[in-house]
């Protein structure tokens, strides 16, 4: 048999295998969409009966009350408010988890592992569900919602930051640990000017996730203009609810609008 023979039998081989192993992947996939579905109930008949009804809903939204857009302006400013304050006061939480969770910068394994392990914990946290046990603790209100986002952009950033923290240049770090600089003066020369665009996009970032976050907190109690629409879908005015989700889609896009451009000129 020549060379050219024996090399095609394994080449031959190699793209069946491939082509089984795509077929067993959505095989498996297939199965496990089957299975969640009808661990979920879902039927397509079911949906295209409701459709109707879904339409109706929308109907009866139309037109939104652009009355009560004077009542949703202090709302929104809590909400933006809410933002903020979790956003800031997260990010300022983050810093010393950020430095904790990466490798080139605390090499106390134990420390690094904990922190680590905070850090992930934390994460896994919905801000929906960090409002609803804060709200039992604290009382309805902003201040459970703003908590709320304090948790969840703390873990957030410190995630991502820590992450491109460990990806850095360590020559900078090598080179003032070799000169016998304190981690202060590492941190001060080496990861700072290296990490900060990065910090502050990650930071917009999560500020950007908080907004969309804080506009339906109120659904649990904690403030916002989440309560107006809590309120005008259960009294059934819908033209109120339609109001509220309209400003709520204008507000988004402009913080994501700015948010964007102000990434862009950091990064």
């Amino acid at each position: 048999m020549s060379n050219s023979a024996a090399e095609e039998k394994p080449s031959r081989f190699m793209l069946v295998m491939g082509k089984i192993k795509g077929l067993l992947a959505i095989i498996l996939v297939a199965i496990i969409y089957i299975w969640s579905a009808r661990g979920v109930g879902f039927s397509l008949i079911e949906i295209i009966g409701e459709l109707p009804s879904f339409f109706n809903l929308l109907w009866d939204m139309v037109p939104p009350n652009w009355a009560y857009s004077i009542r949703l302006i202090n709302p929104l400013l809590e909400t933006f408010q809410t933002a903020i304050a979790g956003t800031i006061l997260g990010t300022l939480l983050a810093i010393p988890l950020i430095l904790l969770c990466a490798s080139n910068v605390n090499r106390n394994n134990p420390l690094y592992f904990a922190s680590k392990g905070f850090m992930n914990l934390m994460r896994t946290i919905d801000p929906m569900l960090y409002a609803a046990i804060l709200v039992a603790g604290v009382g309805l209100g902003a201040f459970a919602g703003m908590l709320a986002l304090m948790f969840f952009s703390m873990a957030v950033n410190a995630k991502l930051t820590s992450e491109s923290l460990e990806a850095i240049d360590d020559g900078p770090l090598e080179a003032i640990e070799a000169c016998g600089g304190n981690k202060l003066e590492m941190i001060k020369y080496a990861v700072a000017p290296q990490i900060l665009p990065t910090f502050a996009s990650y930071t917009l970032y999560v500020f950007e996730i908080n907004i969309r976050a804080s506009t339906v907190l109120g659904l649990v109690g904690a403030g916002g203009i989440g309560v107006n629409l809590d309120t005008s879908l259960n009294l059934f005015r819908y033209p109120n609810a339609a109001m509220v989700i309209l400003a709520t889609f204008v507000v988004v896009v402009l913080i994501d609008h700015l948010s964007n451009v102000l990434r862009e000129e950091l990064v």
